[in-house]
């Protein structure tokens, strides 16, 4: 009988224990990133958040919450009067001033990298887990999320030895006004090379382009991300204020293709393999499908 009211004592304490580590997690999420916040919720973390930054817009269910702004120029008092305990974002994350004064408030800043590759998501995942209590969700997501690039790498692979690696351009506008040229380092450039593509562009990060230089690297496909519009509103606003682009191989052979800009930010979402497919079915036509 004593040894069974040990037992049980002991189960208890380990209950408590395990109650309390719980309950020392935080419950009021403020989530500034898009794939960030994507990766809360494929973590079971929805119900947590209290506010989203801009660049927050998948699924529908986040047009529900309450609006921060832009993930770098946030506000402290927007954010202070959604009473969060945690507030999430990427390097990107600031102005430092505002994060200065949203942590001396006593709420807890937690930064990840926006560096497009694999051992960073799995990082960001780990910790990510940690902080909502999913630890092994979020390593089973990230295993799923890395056979989905295997199956989608063999593909490319496949592919590419009966059809040309194409070279690629991805243009980022809003309204269709001047592009910047994604470049290296970038979620972009790591899409488009998963994809099978060459990106044309050698510069690292997101520059302006004059259209003339734009043209003479002629791409085979063009690959266009509007802030603003999206679909054949697009489409029109970036050839109607970029007419030369119109002489580009890629336009003149109808390979002039859109992505939503929300999966550019934030790192590596949980979207992109989809994304990735869509774009490696038009860069090597006569695989699409299989």
């Amino acid at each position: 009988m004593r040894l069974s009211t040990r037992v049980v004592a002991l189960c208890v304490g380990l209950l408590v224990s395990h109650h309390g580590a719980t309950a020392e997690l935080p419950q009021r999420w403020v989530s500034a990133g898009g794939a960030l916040t994507e990766w809360v919720i494929a973590l079971g973390g929805a119900s947590k958040l209290v506010g989203v930054d801009t660049t927050s817009q998948y699924p529908d269910s986040l047009k529900m919450l309450p609006r921060i702004g832009y993930q770098r120029q946030l506000s402290a008092e927007g954010i202070l009067s959604l009473r969060p305990q945690i507030l999430i974002g990427t390097e990107e994350m600031g102005p430092p001033p505002v994060l200065s004064q949203i942590r001396s408030a006593g709420v807890q800043i937690e930064l990840f990298s926006a560096k497009p590759d694999l051992m960073t998501l799995q990082n960001n995942l780990k910790h990510l887990g940690s902080l909502l209590g999913a630890e092994d969700w979020a390593t089973q997501l990230f295993k799923s999320y890395q056979q989905m690039l295997d199956h989608e790498r063999g593909r490319v692979t496949q592919a590419q030895l009966t059809q040309k690696t194409p070279g690629v351009l991805l243009l980022l506008g809003h309204a269709g006004g001047k592009p910047l040229i994604a470049g290296k380092d970038t979620a972009a450039d790591w899409l488009l090379q998963q994809a099978g593509g060459h990106n044309l562009a050698t510069h690292t990060g997101y520059k302006p382009f004059s259209v003339e230089s734009l043209v003479s690297l002629d791409p085979e496909v063009l690959v266009f991300a509007d802030r603003a519009l999206t679909g054949d509103a697009a489409r029109a606003a970036l050839f109607k204020e970029n007419p030369i682009l119109s002489s580009t191989r890629a336009a003149k052979d109808g390979r002039v293709m859109e992505l939503d800009p929300t999966l550019l930010v934030g790192g590596l979402g949980p979207r992109l393999p989809p994304a990735l497919k869509k774009l490696s079915d038009a860069f090597y036509p006569d695989s699409a499908g299989q």
